[in-house]
Parts: structure tokens; sequence; C-alpha cells
């Protein structure tokens, strides 16, 4: 069912009032790749009533206001990506589209979605409870660097004057706060709620203390390990309370919640999710982003490859979650039952598929280790069981209406590579690519790929060289597509000229897939931009941060001579 979004359609829910309301960046498609229909499912499983107000006018009341005022409180999100990653292009300028709108028209969301959507709450509700959540919240809840603005924010949950701000996969955090809510009506009373962050004006007693912003607007080092300390030391198995003076107030991190258990995710799939978007916003139309991933199962959540440029170590963390196979096949099950339906999965996988019931006795017990998993070599301990994903793909399309099924998911290689079975992993592959299998070596150079924690080039074209070789000994007409980044940290016009031949000696191509690097806040490579400094080994970087010669080795890699 869909989340009502009117007071209307809560009035035909038999709903007097409403105990949440949820508000997005994103247009509402209830589909559980969207943070808010997956928090609002949840939530409604466990008997709270959930509304959804979706790219509300900023301008004016009229939206923010028309579901009334919710019994616990308002939870707000800038949507499934960064709002200022939304707005601009690598290069600075203001984007004409939005995959997560209707008609896929960009300017439904304001800059800073965030603050601006809770200084909006708070103008017409003022004593309503607010909580931050979701990817925007979630990478800016500490000081951090903003490229767009080129200066040092405070935590987000300071600038957007919020009460208290979920990091991660917030679904046990977001329904705690809820039951807590409903026992006290004290937001204070959420301060001590695993996977949130709170602001206090007294020193908490124990914890890690990251340098004060005071400290790093002075000093780039010491932000250089403000962000080394972060990602080390958030971690479930950890268990520590992390602190930041800013002003004269703390903003202090409670350790994250553990994952759900795989019972819980399965069910978590299972719920009754519309997978369109709403009508409300439907009669706008499409909405780009739900094309892609429609008819896509979620596998597995976490990711250990730790690449310095993604923000997934800081959201879904490093630990691996994967369902259950029943649970996937019952979810395909579901998905040949939907009117839209035409007999295509598009994926089945997550973050990196092959990744799927992968095991690490230490970082299960102990948390994540200071060494990277995969760089810069796959550690012995990275146990990756492709035997399990390859029966998943298997039993999934043997179920009855599906008629293709396709791996659209990060594929990590070197993973690959590594099983002594390789080659026969390699040739089931070939039946689940339409056509072209992306991967993401994302440059050449050795140096560039030591500070994207990403594997030797040679190992791509390794895996290139056997897959399109397969290919051809089972009659099929199967390529490999690599993906690019320039300017980043380490990558000076030596290293493009590098990446450039590498192209044009190994691939024939001139491929399109080639991003400039964005400095998108709180991975590891941002706070090499900002700062010129790998804050893992403390090492100098070279850094190119004039927009021109960005654009230019863009241009540079996709030209000939």
């Amino acid at each position: 069912m869909f989340l009502p979004t009117t007071v209307e359609e809560v009035e035909r829910l038999g709903w007097k009032e409403l105990d949440v309301i949820l508000v997005t960046g994103d247009a509402y498609v209830d589909h559980p790749s969207f943070g808010v229909a997956l928090i609002g499912h949840y939530l409604l499983s466990k008997g709270y009533r959930v509304g959804v107000i979706a790219q509300p006018d900023w301008h004016s009341g009229e939206d923010i206001t028309r579901l009334g005022r919710p019994r616990l409180f308002f939870g707000i999100s800038g949507g499934n990506v960064d709002s200022m990653v939304a707005n601009y292009t690598a290069s600075m300028k203001k984007r004409k589209t939005d995959d997560y709108s209707p008609g896929g028209i960009g300017g439904k969301r304001p800059d800073r979605a965030v603050i601006v959507y809770s200084n909006l709450v708070r103008r017409f509700f003022p004593k309503v409870p607010i909580v931050l959540g979701g990817l925007e919240a979630s990478l800016r809840r500490f000081a951090q660097y903003d490229w767009w603005s080129d200066t040092l924010r405070k935590s987000i949950l300071l600038d957007a004057k919020a009460d208290l701000l979920v990091y991660g996969m917030a679904e046990k955090a977001v329904l705690q706060i809820a039951q807590t809510l409903e026992k006290t009506k004290d937001i204070t009373s959420c301060h001590g709620i695993p996977g949130t962050v709170f602001w206090t004006s007294q020193r908490p007693e124990n914890g890690i203390e990251l340098p004060s912003f005071e400290e790093i607007s002075q000093d780039k080092s010491k932000y250089a390990k403000a962000t080394a300390l972060l990602q080390f030391w958030t971690d479930p198995y950890r268990n520590v309370l992390i602190y930041q003076k800013q002003d004269n107030r703390y903003v202090v991190q409670n350790p994250p919640q553990l994952p759900l258990e795989q019972e819980e995710l399965d069910r978590l799939y299972l719920l009754d999710f519309e997978r369109r978007t709403h009508p409300y916003y439907a009669r706008m139309g499409t909405v780009p982003a739900l094309e892609m991933i429609q008819f896509s199962i979620t596998a597995v959540r976490g990711c250990y490859g730790m690449c310095s440029f993604c923000a997934l170590t800081h959201h879904q963390t490093t630990h691996v979650l994967s369902r259950s196979i029943d649970s996937i096949i019952e979810e395909a099950k579901m998905l040949t039952k939907h009117p839209d339906f035409r007999g295509t999965i598009s994926d089945v996988g997550g973050p990196t598929a092959n990744m799927y019931n992968s095991k690490c006795q230490r970082r299960e017990t102990q948390g994540q280790c200071k060494k990277f998993c995969l760089h810069p070599a796959v550690c012995e301990n990275a146990k990756v069981t492709h035997e399990d994903y390859l029966e998943l793909l298997e039993k999934v399309k043997s179920v009855e209406g599906v008629k293709h099924l396709f791996v659209s998911s990060g594929i990590r290689h070197d993973l690959i590579l590594m099983d002594k079975d390789a080659d026969r992993i390699i040739k089931k592959l070939v039946d689940f690519t339409p056509g072209q299998l992306k991967l993401a070596p994302e440059h050449a150079h050795p140096k560039v790929l030591k500070l994207m924690r990403k594997p030797p080039a040679e190992l791509f074209l390794e895996f290139k060289r056997r897959f399109e070789s397969l290919s051809k000994t089972l009659s099929k007409k199967r390529y490999v597509i690599g993906y690019f980044i320039v300017a980043h940290p380490g990558e000076s016009m030596h290293e493009n000229d590098y990446l450039k031949k590498f192209i044009q000696r190994n691939l024939g191509y001139h491929p399109q897939q080639i991003q400039i690097f964005t400095p998108s806040p709180g991975t590891l490579s941002t706070a090499m931009y900002y700062t010129g400094i790998d804050p893992i080994t403390g090492e100098e970087v070279f850094v190119e941060r004039s927009l021109k010669h960005r654009n230019k080795m863009k241009q540079n890699v996709n030209t000939n001579g």
C-alpha cells in the first residue's frame, strides 16, 4: 500500500491522526530502494501511522502543513542523495535534471534540503520534535568540508536546529525513537539510543573526542585526523561514543546500531511496497530512478570495499548482511504478480553483489580492523562464497514468470579472480549479463589507485580478457565496460595522460563513463581534497582544485592523440 500523502488518504485509512510524518527531497516512490518508503513501511509494520510529504514547496507552508501535526515527530531527509550533489554538476553548474523527480525535472528540491525543510517545519510546528536522517544528514553529522561553499560547516544537526539525527541504515533507531517518545513525550530521553547523534552543552565524561571545529578550522591536519578517527571508531562492535566540540556545544554520536538480523532484513524487504510512484507525484511525470530499479531485488547490505571516494562505508558500514535465499525467492514471486512486471528482474544484489554471504570472523566480533579488506590486496579473512550467490541467481531465474534475470549491481572482479573456480564463476556471470558488464576500475595509475583504495588496473584487464574470451566460447556477445574517475586527489596531468594511454591501448574506444571527482561530504577522498593529506597514512597528496583544469582532465581522456 501507499503511505498517505493527503488528508483524504489518511481519512480513507480510518486514521484520525498521524504518528510520524516523513519529509523527503525525492518524489514519493514506494519502493524499498527509497529510504523514506523503507522507513515508513517499517514503522507501519510496527503499528505506527505514517504519512509522507515529498518535495514540498519550501516557499510557503501549504505543503508542509497539509497533513497536520504528527503525534510523535517529523522525520526529515534530503532524499537518496545529498541535495547539493543532486543539484550541481562536478563543474559546479546547476543541474537541469533530477532522476529522483517527476519527469526528471530539476529544481524541485532546495539546496541544503535538510536544513531548509527543518526550518520550514520549525516555523509552522515549533514544538514538534525534528529527527534528521538519510544520506545527507548521515554524512554531515559532524563538522565537514563543503565543496560548494569551499568552507567547513558545522554539524547539520546544529545548522538545521533539529533535535536528533539518525545515521546509517536507521530502521532500529527510528523505531526506538518512536517507542521512547510514545512513553516519555520528551525527545531528550532519546539521547542514549544507538545510531543517533544529539547535541549538548555538557562535555561527555567518556568516549573518543575528535578535534574541535575551531581546531580543524585552523589546522587542516586536524581535519584529516578527525576523518580517520571517525572512520575507525564508528563501528557497532566497538561500541564507542564519539563527540566533537563546536563553539560552546558538543555534537555527540552514540555507537551505531547492530546490523539487523537476517530474519529482520528478510521481513523488511517483503513488506507491502507498491513499487510505483505515488499517484500524487506520478501525474507530473515518471521518476527516472524508478525505471532502472523497479524490479530489482536487494540481496545484500554493506560493503567492505572501503573505496576512499565512496560514502557507503559511512552509511551502510563495512558489515555485510545478506538475506536468505527463501526470502529473495519469495520477493521474486511477488514481482511476477505485479501488474507492471514483464518478465525481467533487472538486478539481484546490493552495493557489491558478489559479497553475498561473505564472512569475516574478525569484523563480525571485534569490528573493522585498521587494514583495508581489499587493498592493497584481498585479505585472507575476506571470505567470499560465490557458490551461494550463483545458487541464488539460478533459483531466482527458475521462478515461474521470470524470463530474464540480470546482475546490474557492482561486482568486485578482484574477489572473483582470487577464487579457485574463477572461470566457472565468470561463465555464469555471462549468462546474467545483458550485453555489457559494467565494472569500475576508476583509474589506471598505481599512485591514484592507491589513494582510491582500488585494485591494480592489471586485474581489471585480466578479468576483462577472461570474461570476453569465455563469452566467445559460449557464442555470446558480452563485453566489459569500465567506469573511470578523473581529478581525484593524487592525479595531475601526468597521471591523467597515463589513464588516457591506458584506455587507448587496452579498450580501443572512448568510454562515456568518465566522471569528474566530486568532493561529497564525509569521505576519505574529500578529506584528501580539502587538506592535501591522506588521512590514513598522513602523506601529502597533490590536489587539482581548478574547475578549468578538472574539466580539462575529462576532455583529455576523451580525445584522440
